[in-house]
């Protein structure tokens, strides 16, 4: 096809030239042919008659402005017309060709214009009009900022430049409700992405659409992929065999030539050669002596020793070949061996008895036995384990000694007996000066603590379920509770002043309501000492507990038979309960001694109450069964909770819902427990009839941890602590009542 293209173009050349045009003369003078590269190239093939054919230098355009342009232009025009008059041929030819397809005009039409430059008639085709379907990127981003971060525009009134260096302006964009309406309005809103470049919504056609929805489906994004077409054969079969190598691409040069590389790692062994650094082996002589070395001898190896196998137990008597009768086995014995599995066997034998060493039998089972220990050795793990020399009291907190924590109760000093009965509760008074003991006989005994003298027995109408003094030191009085009722007892013997002041708290007040369930009366007869009488609800029962705030204006009774919680206001004779519904049976409640806060401890819970908010604080958790016991430090930091699984937990509150300790000193329930209000003590009391003693020292620094020390083991049952002195008044089941003191 190239030869017949261009002896095509050259006899069209030629026949354009005129008859009578002459040769340029610098051709004449040199004497050379001035020939195409395509004509040197077909010498080698055409006829002679092509041979003798030159194709013209072309002409000088004199009238051109310069004449580097004028040689250009006239090169290309003549390329031009070149492919002007082969194009011209093969139209010619295929007009005359009435079966060509290209009678169908898929090509643009073209027109025919004279050049400016040569005055040849050429043929223009119109300009290319790129649609989606053309080779041509006609999707090019308008945004020609490049590959920079777009939030550098962020300030400013536009988003990049387009082609021509001109700003493009950043579009308005509406709030969220202008979207939504937008959506709601147009149902084809859906379709579109949104265009980082251009910050504008871009409407996705259904192309796109059907790519996203198989991409979502985990499909082939291109429809027309069939993945179960038949596989095409294009190396294999009958008659497409390789028969030519992949690549005929020449060998290269470093196929034969020595590498260089390699010559300077040579030369660099020579060179260490003849410096020295390198030695050459001797030669071996000739030695016939043959060469002897232990084969049982290994180097040393970087790892442990292998742990030595375990022993076998030395063999017993029933494995004697003389074995006594008792480990012969009977008939009925040796059937019972012989039907049982050989894993539920007590022993792999059978014991036997020989008359003589030399009538013994060959053990059958050796070689199995063998096996199986060789076996246990093999597959079994062996650990080494190392005993460690630790002194357990080592691992013990280094405690001071209890002779430096002085003073503390150590001795028993006082005993009050109440006789034939038990007694249930006991409090000592604020100045520490007198004890208050009630029994289940319903007697209230009132002491005196230094001498353990009796001053005075009150006989109510039940059992005493709790007794507790009024915190004020102004008044001096304690409230008795029994079934129903709470009495306020005023001891004799009171200066003036304070008798005064106590029956001016306890009858001065506003009546109460006509419509509270709680009635709260005033007794006539003063001398006996109560003085005032609350009557609680039919169905309260016995109150377990009464508590004070600090003030001494408030007190709070836990009743029985309702576990129901009533606040008393003595200054007003006012009545409240400030629960209507809680979870859990009540156990006790106390009153926070700084802050206006309230514990309420069901069986499993103690939770902390904010009585100005009304809400709940904190639920403290100690993970005791059944909680008996609790008490708060005088600081308001730190509480205590006993239980009847003989648990002691001590909550830090500022710290966490759980336990900070939890101690195990009791081998029975605890029935008390009391922190001193001056002193760094506390102390429990238990079933198992032992009171412990703790120093309990709380740090003002927060960093520090309090410090508990178990100090004395004493003898008692219901614990309570006196104020002016370090000692501690217990109560029992055996009708005592025993003062503890310090030494």
């Amino acid at each position: 096809m190239a030869i017949a293209e261009d002896k095509s173009r050259r006899n069209k050349r030629k026949a354009r030239e005129p008859e009578g045009e002459t040769k340029p003369a610098f051709s004449d003078a040199v004497n050379l042919d001035m020939t195409s590269d395509e004509e040197g190239h077909s010498d080698d093939h055409q006829d002679a008659d092509t041979d003798s054919e030159v194709e013209d230098f072309p002409e000088i355009d004199t009238g051109s402005d310069s004449e580097v342009g004028s040689e250009e232009s006239g090169e290309e025009d003549e390329e031009d017309e070149d492919e002007d008059g082969s194009e011209e041929d093969e139209d010619q030819h295929v007009e005359g060709d009435p079966g060509s397809d290209l009678d169908i005009h898929i090509f643009p039409k073209l027109t025919t214009t004279v050049s400016d430059i040569t005055g040849r008639p050429k043929r223009v085709y119109p300009e290319i009009d790129p649609d989606y379907d053309s080779d041509s990127s006609t999707e090019d981003d308008p945004n020609r900022i490049g590959n920079v971060p777009l939030h550098w525009y962020d300030d400013l009134p536009h988003i990049g430049y387009d082609i021509n260096g001109k700003r493009i302006l950043r579009p308005a964009k509406g709030d969220e409700l202008d979207k939504f309406l937008e959506t709601m309005e147009d149902p084809a809103s859906w379709t579109s992405a949104f265009d980082k470049n251009m910050q504008t919504n871009k409407p996705l056609s259904s192309e796109e659409l059907d790519i996203i929805r198989r991409l979502q489906l985990g499909e082939n994004p291109d429809a027309g992929y069939d993945p179960y077409e038949p596989m095409v054969e294009w190396f294999t079969g009958k008659g497409k065999e390789e028969v030519m190598p992949l690549s005929a691409a020449p060998e290269p040069k470093r196929r034969w030539l020595p590498s260089k590389w390699e010559k300077q790692k040579i030369m660099k062994i020579v060179r260490a050669i003849r410096q020295g650094r390198i030695v050459g082996s001797k030669p071996k002589t000739a030695d016939n002596t043959p060469q002897f070395y232990a084969i049982w001898n290994e180097p040393a190896s970087n790892q442990p020793p292998p742990l030595p196998a375990p022993k076998l137990p030395p063999p017993t008597h029933a494995e004697s070949y003389n074995p006594p009768e008792e480990y012969l086995p009977t008939e009925a014995e040796r059937k019972e061996w012989e039907t049982t599995e050989p894993e539920d066997r007590e022993r792999d034998f059978i014991p036997q008895k020989c008359s003589a060493l030399r009538l013994v039998p060959g053990y059958d089972r050796f070689i199995k036995e063998r096996f199986s220990r060789q076996l246990d050795l093999y597959l079994a793990p062996r650990v080494q384990r190392k005993k460690l020399n630790i002194d357990p009291n080592s691992l013990l907190p280094e405690l001071p000694s209890p002779s430096s924590l002085r003073p503390f109760p150590t001795y028993q000093s006082l005993k009050v007996i109440h006789p034939g009965t038990r007694v249930r509760c006991v409090s000592v008074s604020p100045d520490g000066a007198w004890v208050a003991s009630g029994d289940e006989g319903g007697v209230v005994y009132l002491w005196e603590v230094i001498v353990g003298c009796e001053v005075k027995r009150w006989t109510l109408d039940s059992k005493i379920g709790a007794i507790e003094w009024c915190p004020r030191t102004d008044v001096s009085y304690f409230v008795a509770g029994v079934e129903d009722k709470l009495h306020f007892i005023v001891p004799p013997n009171l200066p003036s002043a304070v008798l005064l002041s106590t029956q001016n708290a306890l009858t001065s007040a506003v009546p109460p309501p006509s419509t509270s369930p709680i009635k709260w009366a005033s007794n006539s007869r003063a001398e006996d000492g109560v003085t005032l009488t609350i009557t609680l609800p039919a169905v309260s029962g016995l109150p377990k507990q009464i508590t004070w705030h600090r003030k001494g204006d408030y007190l709070a009774s836990v009743s029985s038979s309702e576990s129901q919680v009533w606040i008393h206001q003595v200054s007003r004779r006012h009545s409240q309960a400030p629960f209507k519904k809680i979870k859990g049976t009540i156990q006790l409640v106390l009153f926070h001694p700084i802050k206006p806060q309230f514990f309420v401890a069901t069986q499993r819970y103690v939770r902390l109450y904010d009585l100005m908010q009304q809400k709940l604080v904190k639920t403290l958790m100690p993970g005791i069964k059944w909680i008996s016991s609790m008490d708060i430090h005088p600081s308001g930091d730190h509480i205590i909770v006993g239980g009847y699984d003989r648990k002691l937990c001590w909550f830090d509150l500022e710290l966490s819902e759980k336990p900070y300790k939890v101690l195990r000193y009791h081998s029975r329930a605890i029935r008390s427990l009391h922190f001193h209000p001056t002193y760094p003590l506390f102390a429990s009391s238990s079933d198992d009839g032992s009171i412990q003693v703790f120093h309990s020292r709380v740090y003002n620094d927060l960093m520090t941890d309090p410090l508990i020390v178990p100090l004395k083991i004493l003898r008692g049952h219901d614990v309570s602590d006196g104020l002016g002195q370090p000692w501690l008044v217990s109560a029992g089941a055996d009708g005592k009542v025993i003062v503890w003191c310090s030494s």
